[in-house]
């Protein structure tokens, strides 16, 4: 990851996609790749859809979110926000 940015920025005038494998899917590289307006199409590595795919298991857990009790979307989420944060704080407070 060291030696992708200046090798980057020698081509980044020239080009307007970025085709890379799934070793390339950092923060780091998909911002530079952002920063000089270049389109990148890069798959995402398998990890980073696991966690996300678990989150919503974990948030799936609670029965209305689950089955959508809430009629308006602002609600729905608004709950979605307050089993996130019940899910979240665990691991920001110690006991």
């Amino acid at each position: 990851m060291q030696g992708f940015a200046p090798l980057f920025r020698m081509i980044e005038d020239r080009i307007e996609a970025f085709l890379a494998d799934r070793g390339y899917n950092a923060d780091a590289i998909r911002e530079e790749i952002e920063a000089a307006g270049v389109k990148a199409v890069i798959p995402a590595k398998v990890n980073r859809r696991n966690l996300i795919e678990r989150l919503l298991n974990k948030l799936k857990n609670w029965r209305r979110v689950a089955t959508r009790y809430d009629k308006t979307k602002e609600s729905y989420l608004g709950f979605v926000a307050l089993a996130s944060i019940k899910l979240w704080i665990p691991f920001v407070h110690e006991t």
